[in-house]
């Protein structure tokens, strides 16, 4: 399973909207996020779909992310790691 290239990502951009709006959150690198110090999430594609890894405590967990029902799972998912670190930015 490769990173995901630009045409995957461009296909996933709410979620990357979203996702940037977490502002524990960094994007380093389009479609790569880090917490605090650490990799935290990022996406592969293959003929299955695009999948998100998210990787927090030493667990990493994979998450198909290729419609959007699949999409505000991995949201939920993100936000019930941050927790408290996490005022979502709504504003942009």
């Amino acid at each position: 399973m490769k990173h995901a290239g630009s045409d995957a990502l461009d296909a996933i951009e709410d979620l990357l909207v979203s996702l940037r709006q977490r502002s524990a959150l960094r994007e380093r690198k389009r479609g790569i996020f880090y917490l605090q110090s650490r990799s935290f999430l990022h996406f592969h594609e293959d003929p299955a779909g695009i999948f998100a890894d998210v990787s927090h405590a030493g667990d990493m967990v994979r998450l198909r992310v290729q419609i959007q029902r699949e999409r505000k799972t991995l949201l939920a998912h993100v936000d019930a790691i941050l927790g408290p670190l996490e005022p979502i930015d709504r504003s942009g």
